[in-house]
């Protein structure tokens, strides 16, 4: 259930960012999430791979590096996916990275911890 809650989440923040920015571009839901479905596989195949190799930078930037990480994944995404999902320049990456990682934070923390009080 959490995951297919991320997904969606994942989703619209992306036709979120591509309604407020040019140079984000998604052609339809099924492109985001397709997106998101390749995104969730980068960040569990791919991240862990990069969090090593690029540790020392992430531990001298307190843990800041770990979002150019996330835009590296989005950019990857973009390039997977082709026409359909375009991010122009890495700096938009960035701000996506960002933003979609500011969003599930919120999100996650609001619905899950909901969940845990209705539990408790």
């Amino acid at each position: 259930m959490k995951a297919a809650v991320s997904l969606l989440v994942n989703t619209a923040v992306l036709m979120a960012v591509a309604g407020y920015f040019q140079s984000f571009y998604i052609k339809s839901f099924t492109a985001a999430l397709i997106a998101s479905v390749l995104l969730s596989l980068f960040h569990i195949f791919l991240k862990p791979i990069l969090i090593l190799l690029t540790l020392p930078v992430t531990v001298l930037s307190l843990g800041l590096f770990l979002i150019v990480i996330n835009a590296a994944l989005l950019k990857l995404t973009s390039w997977v996916i082709g026409s359909s999902f375009v991010i122009d320049g890495f700096g938009m990456a960035l701000g996506a990275a960002l933003i979609l990682s500011i969003v599930n934070i919120i999100v996650q923390s609001v619905i899950f911890d909901n969940k845990k009080q209705k539990r408790g």
